[in-house]
């Protein structure tokens, strides 16, 4: 596994990314499309992921998108440099920022081990 993906397999710092600007409707807008763009600031000019949400894995019950507080929790696989992840997300309404994470999912054909 290379080096930045073992770096976003921590949990940090994530936020919402979002044109033409980070508002909260657009990011409302981004989550009924099934299609969210999330950045890890953190990384070297920081790392900008695009996911499709996987509704089985994903929780929107905890948002209050009229009163914009709470948060929801996002998921969906996509591959990075190679890697299949899973994107493990939690993005407060307030702020679009929030923590999230990387799991790496088993490559097609290759032993699991464990």
């Amino acid at each position: 596994m290379n080096e930045l993906v073992q770096k976003l397999t921590k949990e940090q710092e994530i936020e919402a990314s979002l044109r033409p600007e980070r508002t909260l409707e657009n990011f409302r807008a981004a989550l009924d499309r099934g299609y969210v763009y999330i950045k890890f600031p953190n990384t070297r000019g920081g790392t900008e992921l695009g996911v499709r949400l996987d509704p089985q894995r994903s929780d929107l019950t905890g948002a209050d998108f009229g009163q914009r507080t709470g948060s929801v929790k996002i998921a969906g696989e996509l591959v990075l440099d190679y890697v299949p992840v899973r994107l493990h997300a939690t993005v407060n309404l307030d702020d679009l920022k929030g923590t999230g994470y990387l799991e790496p999912l088993p490559v097609a054909g290759e032993a699991q081990v464990g």
